[in-house]
């Protein structure tokens, strides 16, 4: 195919950008190739050229470019593609988040780009990349396994009980449902079982949870009066500035299990809760919920409360699971 001059032209000064942007990229690599990334995006979006060359644009422009730019990587016709798709993305609100955009790998950017649907979506996981230091694997990973999803979908009062913390922060308290997907568990289990397990897969269960949680214990005492009583699950979230205290359930959600965890909340902020502290939030995870009957359950709740599902997919099969002594078995036989 013959290319003509102005074409060339318009190449040539593309060219020019990629090598100053190579320049500046000793300095800070990733930065300097996303901004070209756009702005060659902008350069695509608005030229005439893609109607002269029709099917033939993407392939020639790389072509081109590589031709001028032999010992590089990076613009070969995917690229160029997904350049154009970043800078539509992103261009209405490209000044109020390039420097988040900028601390994104390029790998990362085309992932969320082909995966997430809405602008909302896509600045999740780009939030979510940076504060978790995520490859590429696990960035995908965390996709497809709806975590912005999981976020969006609380059923909680924090906002309204902690009103002094910004939405972002609020939303990655919880998620609804918790993917346990870390366990090998029978279906069936025990409260005792499953607080065992996840115990025992801490690391994973910290995963699960979200940035900023650091574990304090399970069963954790608490006296309050002349009344003791033990927690399931006691963590504190380090950007919330608050203790979250966890209560596992592994039938259906039921009205009466909020008073419970209502004390456990009131106790710590009694005893526990520093002046720095916000009010301690009480998560109730059960095997699943009503909806509508949880929604009207919170809002009648004076303290930070939310109630959320959880789900297995590693069980243990079913031929094997008749096998298996239960807790209550193990300990009968412990006291015989």
């Amino acid at each position: 195919m013959i290319v003509d001059t102005n074409f060339q032209k318009w190449v040539e000064s593309l060219s020019q950008n990629y090598k100053k942007a190579q320049i500046k990229a000793a300095i800070h690599v990733n930065g300097e190739l996303i901004k070209f990334y756009y702005e060659l995006g902008k350069e695509i979006a608005k030229t005439s050229f893609k109607a002269s060359y029709g099917n033939q644009f993407y392939k020639t422009l790389s072509n081109e470019l590589i031709k001028r730019n032999p010992n590089v990587k990076g613009l070969s016709q995917i690229n160029i593609r997904y350049s154009e798709r970043f800078y539509t993305l992103y261009k209405k609100i490209f000044p109020q988040v390039v420097e988040q955009l900028l601390l994104v790998p390029w790998g990362h950017h085309r992932i969320i780009i082909d995966k997430c649907k809405t602008i909302e979506k896509c600045l999740f996981y780009i939030k979510t990349t940076i504060e978790n230091n995520l490859s590429r694997y696990d960035l995908e990973s965390r996709i497809l396994s709806n975590v912005f999803e999981r976020h969006q979908n609380n059923i909680n009062n924090f906002a309204k009980e902690l009103p002094s913390l910004n939405d972002e922060i609020v939303n990655q308290i919880m998620k609804d449902p918790y993917e346990f997907d870390f366990l090998t568990i029978r279906e069936d289990c025990d409260e005792k079982e499953l607080k065992d397990e996840l115990t025992k897969h801490i690391e994973s269960f910290l995963l699960e949870l979200g940035n900023g949680f650091a574990y304090v214990g399970k069963e954790v005492r608490l006296f309050l009066g002349y009344t003791e009583m033990y927690c399931d699950l006691l963590f504190y979230n380090i950007k919330a500035h608050c203790y979250v205290v966890i209560e596992i359930k592994t039938g259906p959600f039921k009205p009466e299990h909020m008073g419970q965890l209502i004390g456990y909340t009131a106790t710590i902020d009694a005893t526990l809760k520093g002046k720095e502290d916000n009010k301690t939030v009480g998560i109730l995870v059960c095997k699943n919920k009503d909806n509508t009957l949880a929604k009207h359950i919170i809002n009648g709740m004076g303290l930070p409360v939310g109630i959320s599902e959880y789900q297995l997919s590693n069980l243990i099969p079913e031929k094997c699971k008749s096998a298996l002594p239960t807790i209550d078995e193990l300990e009968k036989q412990e006291k015989k």
